[in-house]
């Protein structure tokens, strides 16, 4: 096998690969003679089948498995020899001259192909302990518990019929039937509807019109859908809504004692508050674990510049692009309504493609220098998990993973990334700061 590299610029590497016929020739004649004690053919006893019979049989084929097993050994050797770390997977290209690769399977040419590759490059980690990170933490406070408390309060309380006129607060059950130009759309009836007016969960003066109207009560009027409703078909257009109150029940008050607790599986209400303590302590973690890992990424992107391979940010971009599209197209917008321009808007997800894709490189450098990995445990865990979101889907879930290879490449990565940033987090000087709830919050809700 001969091996000459034919260009090198950047990140890409392309060589020229040349695997004589008769070393292929030798390896066919070895596959068929392993086949030849092994296959059963009328007229010939086992193991005395000729090995020219043979090749005139499965001479194609074999030649092919022999082809096949020479690029992979070949592009291997490439990249060992070579030192080399591939971004991508090998673009093999075979002789495009008419009969080229049919002299080959034929065993009367060289097999003479391509190969393309493009590497990832050297990185060089930046010294971690020299990184300071600030963490934000947050201490529960009883107003948070009482306002958690009232809440759930809101979300569990009473309803009462009433026979008077709907009001705000309270609670309508109604038939209804939207019609644009006199016919029926998709989504556009429901029964037995449950509307809390007010609570803002329909279409914006949809809530208004019920007000006053009592049970038994039917209504006919005209409701404008926004110009961003999900549902393009309908956004920005008129309907007319035939609406029936089948019920009208007023809101009553819920007392927080040990009675209420106790409806919610609760044997105390000291119990729920020490419940909701832990709730908004997980919250709180979470937002400071989110945080401070997005500070030490950008310690780490900031601390690593170097030129990622283009392929892996076309395909970063690509995805986020689609994603971003498909947003503006379901909500009706343009990238004017968002304040830029799609040229711009390119430019900056182009941007963040090649951080996801540098921060990727620099994640994986640290994670094989440190043999950092993730244990099949953790992935079936991770499994598990996935397939616990589903109820009575379990098996299909498990499925699913167990044969796409992609899915659950696409599970391990957060897993991997995680582990990596617990391990930098060991290393890196951290500070503690406590801070409000609002100013943990404050970015997010942004």
């Amino acid at each position: 096998m001969q091996v000459t590299e034919t260009a090198a610029a950047g990140l890409k590497r392309e060589y020229r690969v040349v695997v004589p016929a008769t070393d292929l020739e030798a390896k066919v004649n070895e596959r068929l003679d392993d086949l030849k004690g092994r296959v059963q053919l009328r007229g010939f006893r086992p193991g005395k089948v000729p090995v020219a019979h043979l090749k005139r049989l499965y001479g194609k084929s074999a030649m092919a498995e022999v082809i096949e097993a020479a690029v992979r050994e070949a592009n291997t050797k490439i990249v060992s020899d070579h030192g080399l770390k591939l971004a991508t997977e090998p673009k093999v290209v075979l002789p495009t001259e008419e009969g080229a690769v049919e002299g080959v399977i034929a065993g009367k040419s060289d097999l003479a192909y391509t190969v393309e590759m493009e590497i990832v490059p050297p990185i060089t980690l930046a010294d971690f302990k020299s990184i300071k990170l600030e963490r934000l933490t947050a201490p529960v406070t009883d107003t948070e518990i009482d306002q958690a408390l009232k809440t759930l309060g809101e979300q569990n309380r009473p309803f009462a019929a009433k026979s008077e006129g709907a009001e705000k607060g309270d609670r309508v059950t109604v038939s209804f039937q939207g019609t644009m130009n006199g016919e029926a759309f998709d989504g556009g009836s429901g029964d037995d509807v449950p509307i809390l007016i007010g609570s803002g969960q329909f279409l914006p003066g949809f809530e208004d019109n019920l007000i006053g109207i009592k049970g038994g009560e039917s209504r006919t009027f005209d409701v404008k859908f926004p110009e961003n409703y999900p549902a393009t078909a309908v956004a920005g257009k008129d309907a007319t809504f035939a609406v029936n109150a089948k019920t009208v029940e007023a809101p009553g008050e819920v007392t927080m004692d040990d009675a209420f607790a106790k409806t919610l599986g609760l044997e105390s209400l000291a119990k729920l508050r020490d419940a909701l303590r832990e709730r908004i302590e997980r919250e709180h973690a979470a937002a400071t674990r989110q945080k401070i890992k997005r500070a030490l990424l950008d310690q780490l992107d900031a601390n690593h510049k170097f030129e990622p391979p283009p392929t892996l940010v076309e395909e970063e971009f690509n995805n986020v692009w689609q994603t971003i599209e498909n947003d503006l197209k379901q909500q009706g917008r343009t990238f004017a309504d968002e304040g830029t321009t799609e040229e711009k808007a390119r430019a900056d997800y182009r941007a963040i493609a090649e951080r996801r894709v540098r921060l990727g490189l620099v994640l994986a450098e640290i994670g094989e220098k440190n043999s950092i990995k993730v244990s099949d445990d953790q992935l079936s865990q991770a499994v598990v998990a996935q397939a616990r979101m589903v109820p009575g889907q379990e098996q299909r879930v498990w499925d699913y993973y167990r044969n796409n290879p992609s899915a659950l490449a696409a599970l391990r990565a957060p897993i991997f990334e995680d582990k990596v940033v617990d391990f930098l987090l060991e290393l890196v000087e951290v500070t503690d700061k406590q801070v409000s709830r609002e100013e943990l919050f404050k970015e997010d809700e942004e």
